[in-house]
């Protein structure tokens, strides 16, 4: 049995699905192919969570890993958003990474 929340809902299998695409699907894609920004499972991470909060995570997360600390709601924004950089690919890719670079100050 995985955590649940208040309402009884168990996140387990939203948070496999979290894991597979920020941690398997995106990096395999981006490493098999041309003009992804990133390539790197924790920057896929960066860019998916900052996407979701439109700031730096950290700020909004407590607790590592931070995809286990997310609500319900944040977990499939979450990977909604993932979902449409595998979908897009190096284009939104872009697009995305320039927002939590800007966020984070670093572009």
């Amino acid at each position: 049995m995985g955590q649940r929340t208040l309402d009884g809902e168990d996140l387990t299998d939203l948070r496999d699905e979290y894991d597979r695409l920020v941690h398997e699907r995106l990096p395999e894609t981006a490493q098999n192919g041309e003009g992804w920004p990133v390539h790197l499972d924790h920057c896929f991470a960066r860019i998916v969570l900052d996407n979701l909060f439109e700031d730096e995570w950290y700020d909004h997360v407590d607790g590592r890993p931070a995809y286990e600390q997310l609500s319900e709601s944040e977990l499939r924004t979450a990977i909604d958003i993932a979902d449409r950089i595998l979908d897009a690919g190096p284009p939104l890719a872009t697009e995305l990474n320039r927002n939590s670079l800007r966020w984070r100050d670093e572009l």
